[in-house]
């Protein structure tokens, strides 16, 4: 593109061609598999299986997806049905996404009601939870490795993460701190 830095990373609009019927298979996919968090599901279709975005295309539209407001997958879902398939691939994407979930959440939360004083049920949902994160912490190691961040990126994740999971400053604060002072930093790192 005229005017643009040939050392920034660019993420082509749609590299590869994925149509509707497999957009919404492998978002449907997603959602039926993805007990205890849909990302660590949503990057193995999407990256490993089906290889429709590169490690890096799905780290960034995936950081963009989680300063947005609403869960950071659904709006992944809806940036890449928007890149293979329009506003339509938005939305095949997020009821595919949201398909399975919604019918296994109203057939378990009615189950829940009724079994929900049994002690052995709340020993199930505090090993899910432990699952769940132990999900999230693997997958994001997962994707770290293969990203290899530099320092900067490397020190300005520690600080979010000291700053949210440590300190428990509210997320939109931190976000609001921390997102303009590491774009500056990364573009400085660029000129160096």
């Amino acid at each position: 593109m005229p005017g643009s830095d040939a050392s920034a990373p660019s993420l082509p609009k749609a590299a590869k061609r994925v149509g509707r019927m497999e957009l919404f298979l492998g978002f449907l996919k997603i959602g039926v598999l993805g007990f205890g968090g849909v990302a660590p599901w949503a990057r193995r279709v999407i990256v490993e299986e089906r290889a429709w975005l590169s490690e890096e295309e799905y780290a960034s539209l995936l950081g963009v997806g989680q300063i947005l407001p609403g869960p950071n997958t659904l709006n992944l879902a809806v940036m890449v049905g928007d890149r293979f398939q329009r506003a339509l691939g938005a939305l095949i994407a997020v009821a595919a996404l949201m398909t399975m979930p919604l019918a296994i959440l109203m057939a378990v939360a009615s189950l829940y009601e009724r079994f929900a004083a049994f002690p052995e049920v709340a020993s199930a949902m505090s090993g899910t939870a432990a699952a769940a994160a132990g999900l999230v912490i693997g997958t994001a190691l997962k994707m770290t490795r293969r990203l290899r961040p530099t320092r900067m990126a490397i020190l300005f994740g520690l600080v979010a993460f000291v700053a949210i999971g440590v300190l428990r400053f509210p997320l939109i604060a931190v976000v609001a701190v921390l997102a303009p002072i590491s774009i500056a930093a990364a573009a400085l790192e660029r000129r160096a």
